[in-house]
C-alpha cells in the first residue's frame, strides 16, 4: 500500500487479514481527530513546471548568484513569519522543490540538494499553528523534501533494469508459497471473493493502464492491496482499493474534505495509483522494485539500496533478502496472483463466474441532497447509489457542481425531480480539542475559536475558576452547538459525609472541588494556618453535616479495607444508582478507609 513513511514492521501483507471493511467510511475510526480535513493546494503532479529566475540554469554559480537574490528579498526572519505572508514563502519553497527535480533529471545532483537545502530553509521559518491548510502544506513540503534527498542519493546505486512494459514473471520458493496459500491453505477463500469482485472494476483499471502505457498485469495490485474492495481500511487507515493514506493520496491529486475522500473512488483512485507508479518506476527501473516501493515506502526501499554492499542494484532477489519479511512477501504475492489467473484451468478459477461492471451515466449537480432522497425520486435502491458513489463520506452531494452517477437512464430523470429533493447538511461534531500553551487564558482561547469564556467552561466544568493547566485538553464547542454542562449529582436533603480522609494525590483545591465548596472555608472549618496535608488527615467538610428525612431511615456506614461502592450496595441490598445518588458519588468515585458512607 502506498505508505511512503510506514514502519515496515506495522506493514500489514497477511491478505485478507491485512486490512478490515469500512462500512461507515464517514465515522471517524479514529476519534476526535477524525479524517482531517484536506490542507493546502501543493500537489506536484497538479502544478505545471514552474520556472526559475533567469539567474537559475544549469552553471552552479548562476544558481547560486540567483540563490542569494532569493534569499536576501524572502530571508527568513528571526521570528515565525506573519500569517498573510505563509503562503508566498510555501508557494517559492515548491519552485524550489520543483527546479531540484530538474537539476536531478539533468545529473546535476549537487545543484539539486542546494535548491533543496533552501526549499527546507524556507519553510523553517514557517509558524502555522492556526491555520490547519497552512500547517497540512508545511508537512507536505517537508516530506517531499527528505523523500527527494533520499532520491538523490539512492540514485547513485540504482541502475534501470528491466523493460517499461515488463514484468518479470519469475518461479522460485517464495513465489510458490504464496500460491499454495492463495489455493490450498487459509487465503483461498479470500483469493476467490476478490477474484469475483474484480470483475466489477477490473475493466476500467486496464484501460487506463494501456492508456498510461503499463503493463496490464498491474490491474490486479487491488486483490493484494485491498481483496477489490473500495471500502477496505486497514490498521494504517490506508483506504480504498488501491489503500492511500491521506498524505500520500494528497499528493497525487486525491482530495479529502467534509463531504468526500476520493481514495474510495475506484476510477480517481486508479488514476493517482498509476502515477505513483510510473513516479516509483522513474525512481527504481524495474518493476518488482516498484511494487516493494508501492507497498512500504519508496523511502524504505532506497535506504536498504543505499546501505547494500553491493553499489548497485541488479536483481530485486537481491534486495529482497534484506527487505522485511512482511514487506518482501509483498512481491511474490503479487507474482503468484499472476501465475494463478494464467492459469485458471490448473487452480479451479476457469468455473468462477465475476461480478459485472459497473455501468453509468454521469449527472452535474448543484444542490446538496442525501442519495436516499435521489434514490427515492428516481425509484432506485440506495444500496446501487452508494456502490457508484463510494467517495461521498456522507452519502451528501457537495453543493459545487459535482458530478454524480447514476444507472443508465435515470439522469435526464434526476434532473427533472430534482426542484423536489430537499437540501441535506453532513453531520458536524461538536466539539474541537485545543491542547493548552504557556501563556494561554480562556480568553485568548474563546477569542481564536468565536466563542465565549462561559461556553469554554460549561463544556468542560470550569464552574469556580478561569484556571487553566498548560499541556492539558480543552473541549471547545463549534458554532451553532447547544452546550450543557457534564451530569453532576447535586447534594440532597440527606446530606454528605462531613468527613473527609485525605488521601494520596490529594489537595486542598481537589477536595474543595469535589465537595463544592472552596479551599479557604476548609482551611478556617479545620483551623489550616497551610495548605499543607498528610495522607490519613480526616479533614471536616464545610456546610454539609449528618441529616435523616422524616421519611428515610438512612443508616451510617463506615468503609472498610477492600470495599468498594458495587460490594457496599450489594451488601445492603440497595441499587448501586441509588446508593451512588445519596453519597453524592459517581461510577469513577474512589471510597477510602474510615469514609463515612449512607446506607438504606
Amino acid at each position: 500500500m502506498p505508505d511512503p513513511s510506514k514502519s515496515p514492521d506495522s506493514a500489514d501483507l497477511n491478505g485478507q487479514k491485512g486490512f478490515e471493511e469500512n462500512e461507515n467510511v464517514g465515522s471517524d475510526p479514529t476519534g476526535a481527530a477524525g479524517l482531517s480535513e484536506p490542507s493546502g493546494n501543493i500537489d506536484p503532479k497538479d502544478q505545471k513546471s514552474l520556472p526559475l529566475d533567469s539567474g537559475v540554469s544549469e552553471d552552479n554559480t548562476e544558481f547560486s548568484d540567483s540563490n542569494h537574490k532569493i534569499k536576501n528579498k524572502n530571508r527568513i526572519a528571526e521570528n515565525s513569519i506573519p500569517g498573510e505572508k505563509i503562503q508566498p514563502v510555501l508557494d517559492e519553497a515548491l519552485v524550489f522543490c520543483e527546479a531540484a527535480q530538474d537539476f536531478w533529471q539533468k545529473g546535476e545532483l549537487e545543484n539539486a540538494l542546494e535548491a533543496l537545502d533552501h526549499a527546507y530553509a524556507l519553510i523553517l521559518g514557517i509558524e502555522t499553528d492556526d491555520t490547519d491548510k497552512l500547517t497540512q502544506q508545511k508537512e507536505d513540503l517537508r516530506f517531499m523534501i527528505a523523500k527527494r534527498i533520499l532520491e538523490i542519493y539512492a540514485s547513485r546505486n540504482i541502475v534501470i533494469n528491466g523493460n517499461y512494459n515488463a514484468i518479470p514473471l519469475v518461479m522460485n520458493k517464495h513465489v510458490q508459497k504464496e500460491i499454495t496459500r492463495f489455493t490450498q491453505n487459509g487465503e483461498k477463500k479470500f483469493f476467490i471473493e476478490s477474484y469475483k469482485r474484480s470483475g466489477k472494476y477490473r475493466s476500467y483499471i486496464v484501460s487506463a493502464l494501456k492508456e498510461a502505457g503499463l503493463p496490464v498485469e498491474l490491474s490486479w495490485l487491488p486483490l493484494i492491496e485491498s481483496g477489490f474492495k473500495v471500502n477496505a481500511l486497514s490498521k494504517a487507515r490506508a483506504l480504498g482499493l488501491w489503500q492511500f493514506i491521506p498524505s500520500t493520496g494528497y499528493k497525487f491529486g486525491l482530495k479529502r474534505d467534509k463531504f468526500i475522500d476520493e481514495r474510495i473512488d475506484p476510477v480517481k483512485s486508479t488514476q493517482a495509483a498509476i502515477a505513483y507508479l510510473k513516479e516509483l518506476h522513474q525512481i527504481f527501473g524495474d518493476w518488482s522494485t516498484v511494487l516493494a516501493a508501492y507497498n512500504c515506502g519508496e523511502g524504505r526501499v532506497l535506504r536498504v539500496i543505499r546501505t547494500q554492499n553491493i553499489n548497485y542494484l541488479d536483481n530485486f532477489w537481491d534486495l529482497y533478502e534484506r527487505l522485511p519479511l512482511e514487506t518482501a512477501r509483498y512481491v511474490p504475492r503479487f507474482i503468484a496472483t499472476l501465475h494463478i489467473i494464467q492459469n485458471k484451468e490448473k487452480y479451479g478459477l476457469d468455473s468462477i463466474s465475476l461480478q459485472t461492471p459497473l455501468e453509468f451515466e454521469t449527472v452535474t449537480l448543484s444542490k446538496q441532497v442525501h442519495l436516499k432522497n435521489v434514490a427515492k425520486e428516481i425509484d432506485i435502491p440506495l444500496k446501487t447509489l452508494v456502490e457508484l458513489n463510494p467517495e461521498l463520506r456522507y452519502k451528501i452531494v457537495p453543493q459545487d457542481k459535482y458530478p454524480l452517477r447514476v444507472p443508465p437512464g435515470k439522469g435526464d430523470l434526476l434532473l427533472a425531480e430534482l426542484e423536489k429533493i430537499p437540501v441535506s447538511y453532513p453531520p458536524q461534531r461538536a466539539y474541537v480539542y485545543h491542547r493548552i500553551r504557556p501563556g494561554e487564558s480562556l480568553s485568548t482561547i474563546a477569542r481564536r475559536y468565536h466563542t465565549s469564556v462561559n461556553r469554554i467552561k460549561r463544556a468542560n466544568n470550569l464552574y469556580r475558576s478561569n484556571l487553566i493547566v498548560a499541556g492539558k485538553t480543552l473541549k471547545i464547542p463549534r458554532r451553532g452547538t447547544v452546550v450543557y454542562p457534564s451530569k453532576t449529582v447535586t447534594p440532597t436533603r440527606y446530606g454528605i459525609p462531613s468527613n473527609h480522609v485525605v488521601r494520596s494525590g490529594d489537595s486542598l483545591w481537589i477536595i474543595a472541588k469535589r465537595y463544592g465548596t472552596t479551599t479557604k472555608k476548609i482551611q478556617e472549618l479545620n483551623n489550616l494556618s497551610t495548605t499543607h496535608l498528610y495522607i490519613g488527615q480526616v479533614l471536616k467538610i464545610p456546610g454539609y453535616k449528618f441529616e435523616k428525612a422524616a421519611t428515610e431511615n438512612f443508616k451510617i456506614y463506615q468503609v472498610k479495607n477492600g470495599d468498594t461502592p458495587f460490594q457496599i450496595a450489594q451488601l445492603y441490598k440497595m441499587p448501586l444508582e441509588r446508593f451512588l445518588h445519596i453519597n453524592r458519588l459517581t461510577p469513577r468515585s474512589n471510597i477510602f478507609p474510615g469514609q463515612k458512607l449512607f446506607v438504606e
